[in-house]
């Protein structure tokens, strides 16, 4: 079984930094892709930021220059720094991990719960 636990959401003044963090737990033999989505109600589910097992990055255009996504390999951990953030930035955040439980095992989508991420004007 593997579980990824989300932690650090919350409420913001605008302008405010939050710092997310998602571990991944359970059998997890090699994770390749990290990143973090985000989602609004009435709308779907949006890409924030990517992370490869080279640390290469991908960021949406809205949080380029705010955001930074990171990963430590040996904790299973990929964290969110959220800097300058706006009301617009309020969502449900979401991290997800590309995993397999074994060497010869199939790779698939872990997803966290969910941390609220609110932020005030």
């Amino acid at each position: 079984q593997v579980q990824l636990v989300e932690s650090g959401g919350g409420l913001v003044q605008a302008g405010g930094s939050l710092r997310l963090s998602c571990v991944a737990s359970g059998s997890t033999v090699s994770i390749t892709a990290m990143g973090w989505y985000r989602q609004t109600p009435g709308k779907q589910r949006e890409l924030v930021a990517t992370i490869g097992s080279s640390r290469n990055t991908n960021y949406a255009d809205s949080v380029k220059g705010r955001f930074t996504i990171s990963r430590d390999n040996a904790l299973k951990t990929v964290y969110l720094q959220m800097n300058s953030l706006k009301p617009e930035d309020t969502a449900v955040y979401y991290c997800n991990m590309v995993i397999r439980r074994t060497n010869m095992g199939m790779w698939n989508d872990y997803w966290g719960q969910g941390t609220q991420v609110t932020v005030s004007s």
